[in-house]
């Protein structure tokens, strides 16, 4: 099996082994399910750590969401965005925004805000197919790279305020915005990525009709990838991009876009992968990192233990691995490896929730993942 580190690096960036706090991690609850998948995602990290003969996580929980609206009266609160600035590493739980009361429903939403406080330029979205988990594409086995702070998603594209805006009520726009220096350091990743998998990237574009921006994207990307010699480079655009992937899925390895299609592309290759209910990722820049679940809060099934936690238990396996590879910390890898391989053997094993047509609850799929991380 191919193993991937999701580290995000830069000539810039310099760890120091001796004074890094990659053992302390951040504890971000959130909405609806969060309340079960982020305590169940802590035990499983624990064991795993212990498992690999770690020191235990020190865990630093912080408020946000719905709960942090009914304490701190918003969603993200200052002092969340203060603990996050002292630390490397969190995992954040799903938000249910849409549930908040105004002025906070129309507000960009806390992970957003996360994302832009600290720069979060990378979202890394595996994409594979589990074994046990029925796949339209059963050997696919990819990463989308995704371009996170600017692209055709207006919200991030203004220093203050929102990229849309209407001169009349009849008539509504967005800025989009692509810089050179965006699109380069995007593209590092990518390579960087590919470079530890099988070697190929696909830059994935729209220069047949947004030639300027998605076209400088394109030609950035391919700049990029002359540095690194031994690695295939194609490109597509994006709408037969979304088609080869439901044809022949299997046969890409890392994806490198823009922000919306790199959104739109990972949501659909984590359902041909099997579901969004498996689909990890991390949002990341040179020294800090966030492991986020693909899918949302599911409020319809929150507190009823039917939700599926593996998504967030291999975002953070990720983020242990960015950890360990970025701050010098082999026990975190190990950790992350047992991770991985607890949940694949679980599931292999004919153990899932109820969305990947299995009978386990949150609880019961939780602590035979908790069991096969300690035996390993």
């Amino acid at each position: 099996m191919v193993r991937n580190h999701y580290a995000v690096t830069d000539s810039t960036a310099t760890t120091d082994p001796s004074t890094s706090s990659g053992h302390r991690i951040g504890l971000l609850v959130g909405d609806g399910i969060g309340h079960e998948i982020v305590p169940a995602t802590r035990r499983v990290v624990d064991a795993a750590v212990a498992a690999a003969g770690g020191p235990a996580i020190d865990w630093v929980p912080l408020p946000i969401g719905a709960d942090a609206i009914a304490t701190h009266g918003t969603p993200l609160p200052q002092s969340t965005l203060d603990a996050l600035a002292d630390l490397d590493a969190w995992i954040l739980g799903p938000h249910d925004n849409a549930s908040y009361p105004e002025p906070f429903r129309s507000e960009l939403t806390p992970g957003g805000r996360i994302r832009k406080q600290f720069d979060l330029y990378a979202n890394i979205r595996p994409a594979k197919a589990l074994p046990g988990v029925r796949a339209v594409v059963p050997n696919m086995d990819l990463v989308i790279v995704r371009e996170n702070t600017e692209g055709l998603y207006a919200d991030r594209n203004m220093a203050v305020g929102s990229g849309e805006f209407m001169p009349t009520p009849d008539v509504a726009l967005a800025v989009g915005v692509f810089t050179r220096a965006a699109c380069e350091r995007i593209a590092h990743i990518a390579f960087g990525l590919a470079a530890r998998r099988r070697r190929r990237v696909t830059i994935v574009h729209k220069a047949n009709v947004l030639s300027m921006t998605t076209g400088l994207f394109r030609d950035v990307c391919r700049d990029v990838g002359a540095q690194y010699h031994g690695i295939a480079v194609d490109d597509e655009h994006v709408d037969a991009m979304a088609a080869h992937l439901v044809r022949h899925g299997g046969d890409y390895d890392v994806v490198v876009t823009e922000n919306m299609f790199g959104d739109i592309l990972s949501d659909l290759a984590g359902e041909l992968a099997g579901s969004l209910g498996t689909a990890g990722s991390i949002n990341a820049s040179a020294t800090k990192a966030m492991a986020q679940a693909a899918h949302g809060a599911a409020p319809d099934i929150a507190g009823r233990n039917r939700a599926n936690p593996t998504a967030l238990f291999l975002s953070a396996a990720m983020l242990l691995d960015r950890i360990a590879t970025t701050g010098d910390l082999p026990y975190l890898q190990r950790a992350a490896h047992r991770i991985e391989h607890a949940v694949e053997e679980t599931i292999a094993s004919g153990v899932a929730t109820a969305d990947l047509g299995g009978q386990a609850s949150t609880a019961e799929f939780t602590e035979i993942v908790l069991a096969r991380t300690r035996l390993r």
